[in-house]
């Protein structure tokens, strides 16, 4: 698959930057996206909600009634999960939601995600560019041009740039990374995927490391 190189000015250079079919053209898996999608946002949940039961409420423990001759059920203690303060019964405790995903499931979840974004032309090749400082007035205006202004997006470039970082925190809706750093979730959930053009080779050269490792 053949993309067209664009400047930061969003017009044609006359380049073409050619997306190996081995991550951009494969079979798609959804159900691999699905788990892949499913341990991010489960590794996101802090898992510490707590409530107390009625071991760990503070509150009187003399027999509030007597046994028998009420009329009504018997009640031993104001802490009791009947009354009002009393303690929760089964509420929420701590627990760890992560679980373990093999490293091919999620190599192929990424491979997916970016096959789908191709397939959409959801994916613009840019020249490589750099700030002599940080410039969010210049990367919204960088934004602007290419078309992505309008949704989330993310920028990918080939090695980390701290100019161009800064220059994108301030904005909603909008990521800069590196090849490394894509993950299936956020590849799915954004509108628009921007290489610039020498972090595509890079990506290239992550996933083919990645396989290697796979096997």
């Amino acid at each position: 698959m053949e993309l067209n190189v664009v400047n930061i000015k969003g017009e044609e250079t006359g380049k073409k930057v050619e997306l190996p079919d081995s991550i951009f053209a494969i079979e798609p898996n959804d159900h691999a996206i699905y788990l892949d999608v499913k341990q991010y946002l489960a590794n996101q949940r802090q898992g510490t909600h707590k409530s107390k039961e009625r071991g760990e409420i503070t509150a009187s423990t003399r027999k509030i009634k007597r046994q028998k001759g009420s009329g009504t059920a018997r009640a031993g203690s104001l802490k009791s999960p009947v009354f009002r303060g009393g303690g929760r019964v089964f509420g929420p405790q701590p627990r760890d939601y992560s679980f373990k995903l093999n490293k091919k499931v999620k190599h192929l979840a990424r491979l997916s995600a970016l096959t789908y974004k191709a397939q959409k032309n959801a994916i613009i090749i840019v020249e490589d560019f750099t700030f002599e400082k940080p410039q969010t007035k210049e990367f919204i205006t960088i934004r602007k041009n290419l078309g992505i202004d309008g949704g989330h997006s993310i920028v990918v470039l080939k090695e980390r740039d701290k100019n161009i970082y800064l220059s994108s925190r301030n904005i909603q809706k909008s990521e800069v990374i590196i090849p490394s750093d894509l993950n299936t979730y956020s590849i799915m959930r954004t509108k628009s995927l921007v290489f610039t053009e020498n972090s595509v080779a890079e990506l290239n050269r992550f996933f083919n490391q990645k396989e290697e490792n796979n096997e």
